[in-house]
C-alpha cells in the first residue's frame, strides 16, 4: 500500500469509509459529518480532527507527516505525547507547513522532557 499523506488523507477515509454512511462514521471518528465530509474532501483537518482520524484509520500521524518521533525513556512510560492548536477555519496551510508545524511542536516536547528544572541546575 502507498504511504499515506495528508493529500491522500481524504481519499484514504472515503476508501475505508466504502459504502457506509458518513453520519455513521463521522461519530466513531468523533467529529461532525460535515467536518469529515471537508477532510474526504481534501481540505485539512486541524490538529485534533487529524489525531482522531489517524486512530480511526489505525495509522501513525507521524508516518503521515513523513516525520520519525524518537522516543526517550522517559515517554516510554508516561503519556503519549499530543499536540492541539486551532486554525481559523478560513485559513487553509499548506502540507508542508503542517508538517514543519508538527515537527516543531515534537523538538520542543522532547527538549522540554529532557531540560532540568530550573532548580536542578
Amino acid at each position: 500500500m502507498a504511504r499515506i499523506t495528508l493529500r491522500r488523507l481524504g481519499q484514504e477515509l472515503r476508501s475505508r469509509r466504502a459504502d457506509r454512511g458518513i453520519r455513521e462514521v463521522a461519530k466513531e471518528v468523533g467529529v461532525s459529518a460535515a467536518t469529515l465530509s471537508r477532510v474526504e474532501r481534501g481540505k485539512l483537518p486541524d490538529l485534533e480532527t487529524f489525531a482522531k482520524v489517524c486512530e480511526w484509520l489505525e495509522i501513525d500521524p507521524g508516518d503521515v507527516l513523513g516525520i520519525a518521533v524518537r522516543k526517550s525513556e522517559s515517554e516510554d512510560s508516561g503519556p503519549p505525547i499530543t499536540a492541539a492548536a486551532h486554525f481559523r477555519a478560513d485559513r487553509a496551510i499548506s502540507p508542508e507547513l503542517a508538517a514543519a508545524l508538527a515537527q516543531m511542536i515534537l523538538a520542543a516536547d522532547i527538549m522540554l522532557q529532557t531540560e532540568p528544572a530550573s532548580g536542578d541546575v
